[in-house]
């Protein structure tokens, strides 16, 4: 994962619940484009016609509320959602984006829809442009990802992550 990427912000408010992510109806199927297709269907029936590879999700409080569904974070990073940066992640949602690779940020920003942001995870920062705009640039300080938990979403998430380690352990060392 780079330290360091930006993209277009789509903005949504608090309380954002994992059946406006992915409705249920669509929770019978593995196949990750029908996920795609209809992620944030509940709340932006175009969300998925407009996203682009990259974009950016900037929401306010308790973000991914609602069931455990695992499909939630899939729809989203299948679509293209790079980075969730919210205020606050209701905990399974939380712990189900890094396990599927899906990159979050816990910070309290303020963006709006078409608005440009560049996070540099090294530096913690967060910068805002006004519809793309140089000028009135807005910085917000995140808290540092665990290493670890860095180490989780560089390798996809937590499944490649646990075959990268049981690979490497499985490798004897060469004796001379």
């Amino acid at each position: 994962m780079d330290k360091k990427f930006k993209g277009k912000v789509w903005k949504f408010g608090d309380n954002i619940d994992t059946d406006v992510i992915i409705p249920g109806k669509y929770l019978r199927t593995t196949d990750m484009q029908v996920f795609a297709d209809h992620a944030m269907e509940g709340i932006d029936p175009d969300f998925s016609k407009n996203v682009q590879k990259g974009d950016i999700i900037v929401a306010g409080d308790n973000f991914g509320c609602g069931s455990s569904r695992e499909q939630a974070p899939l729809a989203l990073k299948y679509a293209g959602v790079s980075c969730i940066i919210a205020k606050y992640f209701a905990r399974i949602f939380f712990r189900n984006a890094i396990n599927v690779g899906l990159l979050i940020i816990e910070a309290d920003v303020e963006a709006e829809d078409g608005d440009i942001v560049e996070v540099d995870l090294e530096s913690s920062l967060i910068h805002v442009s006004p519809q793309g705009s140089p000028e009135n640039i807005r910085e917000y300080p995140t808290g540092k990802l665990p290493d670890f938990l860095l180490e989780i979403l560089n390798d996809g998430g937590l499944v490649a992550h646990r075959r990268k380690q049981n690979a490497l352990n499985s490798i004897e060392p060469v004796n001379d």
